[in-house]
C-alpha cells in the first residue's frame, strides 16, 4: 500500500509539473490510473485533497488557479520548484563525506554514497579523507539488529508498530503497540522512544530485546511527538545517562573498566576484588548484568534485587 500512495504521488507530481497550464481536478483523475480506479466522485476527491497536501508538506509548490468559467486548476511551477544551485566550501565538503562514512547499516550506506555522488557531481569540492589516509580510527554507528530499519522507517512515517518485547527480568516476551518517536544510540546500543498504547505512557525500548517481526499498524498516532531534544533527554534518562544516586559494587580486579572510568571513587579490598562508587541512574542494572560473574553489588539493596531477577531471568532461559 505505501509503494502505490508513493507511486500515486509521484504521478501526480509529474503531472503538475509537466503541464504549462492548470489541470482540473477532471483532467488529472483522467490521467493518472490511481484516480480512474476510485469507487466514486467522493472517493477520488478525498484521496486527491490527502494527495495534493501530502506533496506540499513534501516541499513542492502547488499554484490553485481558478479560470474565467470559475473551474479551478492546479499546476507546479518549474520556476518555483527549482533549487538553487548547491555551494559548498571544503571544510562543508569534508563535513558532509565524513558523515556519510559514520553509517555502516545497508540502506543507509546506499543512500548516503548516492547523495554524496549527486552533490560531487553537482560542483562540489574533493576534500581529503584525513580519516581515511592519516588514521586508524573512523566512526562508525553499528546496527545489528534485525528491528533496526522497520523502526527508522516506522519513525519517518510516523507509523504505529507492534512488536514481541523482552524485559531484562522477565522470561518471556510480550506484545507491545508503540507510537515510535524515534531512535538513539546510547553506549554501543540503540534504543526507541515513543508512546506505549497498553501503558498510556511513554516507554523506552533496547532494540537488542525486541523478538522477531516489527510490524506496522493501520491508522494515525494519537499523541504529539515531543521535540526531539526532550526525547534524547529521557531516552538517556531510561538507558542510564541520568544518575540521581551512587551505587556500591564489588569489581573483580582488572575486569570492567567502562564501569572504572565512571567511578567516584575505588578502593583495593583484596583478593582479587576492588569495590567502585558509581552513579546510579535507570538502566544501571541491566548494564551491570552484562558483566556477569565480574560484579556483586553491595548497595542499594533495590539495585541488588533488580540485579538478580535480571540473572535468574537470563539462566532459566
Amino acid at each position: 500500500m505505501a509503494i502505490a500512495k508513493a507511486e500515486r504521488l509521484m504521478n501526480l507530481a509529474l503531472c503538475l509539473l509537466g503541464t504549462r497550464r492548470p489541470l482540473s481536478k477532471r483532467e488529472l483523475r483522467g490521467s493518472i490510473e490511481a484516480y480512474l480506479e476510485a469507487g466514486s466522485d467522493d472517493a477520488f476527491n478525498r484521496m486527491f485533497e490527502r494527495d495534493k497536501d501530502d506533496l506540499r508538506e513534501l516541499g513542492l509548490i502547488i499554484e490553485t488557479v481558478e479560470n474565467l468559467d470559475g473551474d479551478t486548476g492546479y499546476l507546479a511551477r518549474r520556476d518555483s520548484n527549482r533549487l538553487p544551485p548547491i555551494t559548498l566550501d571544503a571544510e562543508e565538503a569534508a563535513a558532509l563525506g565524513l558523515a556519510a562514512k559514520v553509517w555502516q547499516q545497508a540502506r543507509l550506506a546506499g543512500a548516503a554514497s548516492g547523495a554524496l555522488q549527486k552533490l560531487r557531481a553537482a560542483g562540489m569540492p574533493e576534500a581529503e579523507d584525513a580519516y581515511e589516509v592519516h588514521s586508524a580510527l573512523e566512526p562508525r554507528i553499528p546496527v545489528h539488529e534485525a528491528a533496526f530499519e522497520p523502526l527508522m522507517l516506522a519513525c519517518r512515517d510516523r507509523r504505529p508498530v507492534t512488536f514481541d518485547y523482552r524485559k531484562g527480568n522477565a522470561a518471556k516476551p510480550e506484545q507491545r503497540q508503540v507510537e515510535p518517536w524515534t531512535l538513539e544510540c546510547w553506549r554501543g546500543h540503540w534504543y526507541l522512544a515513543g508512546w506505549d498504547r497498553d501503558r498510556g505512557a511513554e516507554r523506552v525500548f533496547r532494540l537488542s530485546r525486541i523478538t522477531g517481526r516489527v510490524r506496522s499498524r493501520a491508522g494515525t498516532f494519537t499523541t504529539e511527538v515531543p521535540d526531539v531534544v526532550t526525547v534524547r533527554e529521557t531516552v538517556e534518562s531510561w538507558a542510564g545517562e541520568t544518575a540521581t544516586r551512587t551505587a556500591l559494587i564489588r569489581l573483580r580486579t582488572g575486569a570492567g573498566y567502562p564501569l572504572r572510568s565512571r567511578a567516584v571513587s575505588v578502593r583495593e579490598l583484596g583478593n582479587g576484588w576492588d569495590e567502585l562508587e558509581i552513579p546510579y541512574g535507570h538502566g544501571l542494572d541491566a548494564w551491570l548484568v552484562e558483566f556477569g560473574p565480574d560484579v556483586v553489588v553491595q548497595e542499594p539493596a533495590d539495585l541488588r534485587a533488580d540485579v538478580v531477577d535480571r540473572l535468574r531471568a537470563v539462566a532459566k532461559d
